[in-house]
């Protein structure tokens, strides 16, 4: 099917084929001639990126009469960002209509310019609630003219607490309007407004009820709860060009992200409520550019934004609904392209995950964090293909090239080759020398008995013997202090900053014991950090620190000094 065969006019076809779309999408097809002809109201349910803003924003624009200047239809968006990307899209759309004017109404802008827009007559008007009612209340909007409205996001509007606003703005259009209401996900409030305001509406479902998109990729990796930053970053090493979103659930774990991708090196930047308008801006501006490749960010702050050719959406922290869920997933794999959703969870995560397969039809593939060599033989081919495709400019180089192979002329074509390696990947390879695994082995081994008077520190998950057992390419220590001494994770690491000289020591699994840790480390570190705990003061305590045993059991060893300090 073509767009003419849909009735769409010879303008707007023409601007459609400038924008490079040669046939309708599926949303497309069924939405757009229904909504030309005497269709009813109409719910659809689509997921972002599947076209919905052409298959209301066409039959929109055709349905206006240019001569009019007053609003004749009205587009409700719950945020800034998705208000200024449907009106850049019908601003697009109707390249070939000059008379037809499209203004974007918003919070967070200057409202003196939007009533000087509108003040020059408009004949559609994309807004968000809180913003129109204002302009409503001051006179300046009159929605006696309406003859369409559209509700875009209507599940996210109502998530944001916009049900009252959308009844308010709706008692000031003519009752004899056309509505659309387009939703990602169907949750009961949406049928509630669909029942309340639309007459004898047309559900039209592109997929099925909350289901996920169909060239989206569902993957989780199970590690450790400590262990998620350094999953975070193996995906994004293993990963070339990535582009990606990574939700977290709170502002507080957002800037932490944030914070530490970009002391690691990452082109990262946060985005929350904390941040000002102007800076949330300059965030998505400088994601869109592709200056910033990692966006952190909160359900809230990224709410509406449209952002082509993510290749990456990761769940730092999977949401409590699963309709967010959909949301966060949708925003990859669009317009007919692939894309991926990673979910980086825990063992008590595992759940809430088998709970969103089931409702969004899904199935999410377990996947290994990536090894250490698998991420530098990705790398590395990556920047063979980098080479392979580099534009040559032959005669702008061409004079340099004598000098520079006199200089580099002993080195043969191997020594060349290694040292372009080393040039690009000496602090990758330095990072992951002796990298452990971090996948969580979601097996409980049987716990046994225990025998009187033995056995009162043992974890129910693991063996005494495995607990002191280090990691690969990891040594392990051992520290006299536990949680029955207010000794915790963040003590250790604040401990290790403070007390051991040169680079920062990474620390990879932790256990804490009542009375005792032991905890991994490098092993070019381990005799550093145990000659800086060894003799150290916490709190009264005077530390004792040593590479752990195997064979040793320390929890004997803490069970007698203790008797013997009752002793005394």
């Amino acid at each position: 099917m073509t767009f003419e065969e849909l009735g769409v006019d010879a303008p707007l076809r023409k601007a459609v084929e400038d924008m490079g779309f040669e046939f309708p999408m599926p949303i497309q097809e069924r939405v757009i001639p229904r909504l030309l002809g005497d269709a009813h109201d109409i719910v659809a349910l689509a997921q972002t990126g599947t076209g919905k803003t052409a298959a209301f924003g066409l039959p929109v624009l055709q349905r206006v009469d240019p001569e009019r200047k007053r609003p004749q239809a009205l587009i409700l968006a719950p945020t800034r960002e998705l208000c200024l990307q449907i009106s850049s899209d019908l601003a697009d759309f109707s390249k070939y209509i000059p008379d037809v004017k499209v203004i974007p109404v918003y919070g967070g802008s200057s409202i003196e310019s939007q009533i000087r827009a509108l003040k020059s007559g408009v004949q559609v008007i994309v807004a968000t609630p809180g913003r129109l009612i204002d302009l409503i209340k001051r006179g300046v909007v009159k929605l006696d003219d309406i003859t369409t409205v559209v509700l875009d996001e209507a599940d996210e509007m109502l998530n944001m607490g916009f049900l009252d606003s959308i009844e308010e703005i709706l008692s000031h259009v003519p009752s004899d309007r056309k509505m659309l209401l387009f939703s990602a996900t169907m949750p009961a409030d949406i049928l509630k407004i669909a029942k309340r305001y639309m007459k004898d509406y047309e559900e039209i479902v592109v997929g099925s009820r909350n289901e996920g998109a169909e060239n989206v990729r569902h993957i989780y990796y199970m590690v450790n709860a400590r262990d998620k930053y350094l999953a975070l970053k193996r995906i994004a090493d293993n990963s070339p060009g990535i582009y990606a979103i990574i939700f977290c659930r709170t502002r507080r774990d957002t800037q932490e992200v944030a914070d530490s991708l970009i002391r690691d090196g990452y082109n990262a930047e946060a985005l929350h409520g904390d941040l000002s308008q102007q800076q949330r801006d300059i965030v998505m501006k400088k994601f869109r550019d592709r200056v910033v490749t990692m966006l952190v960010a909160t359900d809230v702050a990224a709410r509406g934004l449209d952002v082509s050719d993510l290749t990456h959406v990761i769940n730092y922290g999977l949401p409590e609904d699963v309709a967010v869920y959909t949301h966060r997933s949708g925003r990859t794999g669009r317009a007919g392209k692939s894309g991926v959703s990673i979910a980086i969870i825990h063992s008590r995560e595992k759940g809430r995950l088998r709970e969103i397969e089931r409702i969004i039809g899904k199935t999410f593939e377990h996947k290994e964090v990536p090894t250490p060599e698998h991420i530098i033989e990705k790398q590395l081919y990556n920047l063979a293909d980098r080479i392979e495709r580099v534009k040559v400019n032959e005669d702008e180089i061409a004079a340099y090239l004598p000098g520079i192979s006199r200089k580099l002329e002993w080195l043969s074509e191997e020594d060349l080759l290694k040292r372009v390696i080393s040039l690009e990947f000496n602090r990758l390879l330095d990072y992951y020398k002796d990298a452990p695994k971090i996948d969580f082995i979601d097996a409980k081994p049987e716990r046994k008995g225990k025998k009187k008077g033995e056995g009162h520190e043992r974890p129910a998950d693991d063996s005494e013997k495995d607990r002191r057992t280090a990691s690969k390419g990891m040594e392990r220590i051992y520290v006299n202090v536990g949680k029955r001494d207010g000794f915790f994770a963040g003590n250790l690491i604040e401990m290790l900053n403070r007390l051991v000289q040169g680079k920062r020591v990474d620390v990879g699994r932790i256990d804490l014991l009542p009375s005792y840790s032991l905890f991994d480390v490098r092993k070019s570190d381990a005799r550093k950090v145990v000659g800086a705990l060894t003799g150290a003061d916490f709190f009264g305590k005077r530390l004792h620190s040593e590479i752990a045993d195997k064979d040793r059991d320390y929890s004997k060893i803490a069970d007698k000094r203790k008797n013997n300090k009752k002793r005394q």
